[in-house]
């Protein structure tokens, strides 16, 4: 009988030096990815696509076009995504001091300072630029506005200057809601200024939390963050103040727009159950226990669902048949 002998297994190849670059080329893009804030940049897109919604109402109703929609988050993601770059570029020093940034891009080294600026500069230029060209003079005011805002006035001026820096910083934050009803009307209105103040109010609720999980982080870097210079009782107090404002400001929009019962009672009950959440932490921190904690980030997580939820409102209440 005849014996067959098996071939012998070999390793497959290890792909050569185009395989190497090619994942090399792959690291390099996930860095200059990472420069943008991906996370954060879907946050403020979540203000943007309702607020367009709404806005179309005013201009006789129905869905704004879908090109339009598609080049404002565009060109949103671009804008944001410079001003988080420049932000990084500017804040590289304290990034490698604090735990949470030094896995960075240019504290890693993955990107050079020098690749950085270039790099947020071109964003930055190019946001601009592609607004005025494919959407409005307008948007593209309030997007260059953006951009500076965060850029110089929070990350150069406030930062490492006051408490209140995340307060105002926080301005460029909410711009977002003003260019995407700017891009659709060519205009500005009392209804997005009550949005713009939702999330102007919504900010320190919202980034106070984290500044509390990671104080020391803050304080080791020099950054003035409210919570590393304030008791817990007061920072706890100041969110729960800012809380009652935003939510104020979301029924306001309700004669403003105007919106239905079914916004006005989600805006409600929403924001009733947010500010429960701050109240919660402003007793904890009054009563503090041995073994208990604040339970700070669930009052961050909180704050996102919130403006998610409210967002998700603001968009679906146009087309109720109410």
């Amino acid at each position: 009988m005849r014996t067959v002998t098996p071939a012998p297994v070999t390793a497959p190849p290890d792909g050569g030096p185009r395989t190497e670059r090619l994942a090399h080329v792959g690291r390099r893009v996930a860095a200059y990815v990472a420069l943008t804030k991906p996370r954060i940049i879907e946050l403020l897109l979540v203000t943007t696509l309702p607020t367009m919604l709404l806005a179309q109402q005013r201009v006789g109703g129905g869905f704004p076009s879908v090109w339009l929609v598609v080049a404002t988050l565009v060109g949103g993601t671009v804008a944001a995504g410079a001003a988080n770059t420049l932000n990084m570029y500017l804040d590289r020093d304290i990034d490698g001091v604090m735990n949470r940034t030094r896995r960075r891009p240019i504290v890693t080294g993955a990107v050079t300072p020098r690749g950085a600026l270039v790099f947020g500069i071109v964003l930055a230029v190019v946001s601009v630029a592609f607004f005025a060209v494919v959407v409005d003079l307008l948007a593209a005011g309030l997007t260059a506005l953006a951009i500076v805002g965060y850029v110089v006035g929070y990350t150069m001026v406030l930062k490492r200057r006051t408490p209140q820096n995340i307060v105002w910083g926080g301005i460029a934050g909410c711009m977002p809601v003003l260019i995407g009803w700017a891009a659709v009307t060519g205009s500005l209105d009392w209804a997005p200024l009550a949005l713009f103040l939702v999330v102007f109010f919504w900010t320190p609720p919202h980034y106070w939390p984290l500044s509390m999980r990671f104080r020391r982080d803050y304080a080791k870097a020099g950054v003035p963050m409210l919570p590393v210079v304030a008791s817990d009782v007061r920072v706890a107090v100041e969110m729960v103040a800012y809380s009652v404002a935003m939510v104020a400001a979301s029924l306001a929009l309700v004669p403003l727009a105007p919106m239905s019962w079914v916004y006005a009672v989600v805006a409600a009950a929403v924001g009733a159950w947010f500010c429960w959440s701050v109240g919660v932490l402003l007793w904890r921190a009054r009563h503090p226990r041995p073994g208990r904690r604040l339970r700070e980030m669930g009052v961050f997580h909180a704050s996102i669902t919130y403006l998610t939820v409210l967002f998700a409102a603001v968009a679906v209440d146009p087309f109720l048949p109410l």
